[in-house]
């Protein structure tokens, strides 16, 4: 079983506000700018910014695509790219949103499971998805495109016309500019490995 830093300080190791404001900063966006580009409040660049507000993959994506990067560089070790990158278990670094949940905020956990690479066309992920009623279900889309294969408990997959419900062992292959949301059904978390291909 790997062992993970707590999800304060694998999301302080990312400093993930710190590279957003960087790539502003080094694009010469103003927050306004950023907010134009991202279809995101300026309130809520400023708290990803200060490292209030956990984003979700989805948000990151969207801020990767006005800044012309990669999602990968949110993740990847300082360290340069290669053709083979390792990246040994207890190297993982969970990410999760802050004890002060907002409203309307995606609840899932995530850790990348790759952060050698910067120049990656996949990101891979191990997501966590805890029990959510219908009520709470977050839809988003980015461009790109996205695989899930369900390893424990069970998720229900929803589009604006399609309701799909997913078992250990079961995969579903979608694009992600398709409006969707995931929960997990029944009495614990849900857990699946997540690829994504973001579509710059």
């Amino acid at each position: 079983m790997a062992q993970h830093q707590d999800d304060s300080m694998g999301t302080e190791s990312l400093k993930i506000g710190n590279k957003v404001r960087e790539l502003r900063e080094k694009k010469r966006f103003t927050l306004h700018d950023m907010a134009a580009k991202t279809g995101f409040s300026r309130d809520l660049l400023a708290q990803i910014e200060s490292g209030e507000f956990v984003p979700p993959i989805a948000t990151l994506m969207k801020l990767a695509n006005a800044c012309g990067v990669g999602l990968a560089h949110f993740f990847k070790d300082p360290g340069g790219s290669q053709k083979i990158a390792v990246t040994r278990a207890h190297e993982h670094i969970r990410v999760a949103r802050r004890p002060h949940h907002h409203e309307g905020e995606v609840n899932y956990v995530y850790e990348s499971l790759e952060i050698r690479k910067a120049d990656k066309h996949m990101e891979p992920f191990m997501v966590e998805f805890p029990v959510q009623e219908t009520n709470e279900m977050v839809f988003m889309s980015h461009s790109g495109e996205e695989f899930l294969y369900l390893l424990e408990g069970q998720l229900e997959f929803r589009s604006i016309d399609h309701v799909e419900v997913l078992n250990p062992g079961d995969s579903i292959y979608f694009e992600s500019d398709l409006s969707h949301s995931l929960r997990c059904l029944g009495g614990s978390p849900a857990k699946a490995l997540v690829v994504v291909w973001n579509r710059k």
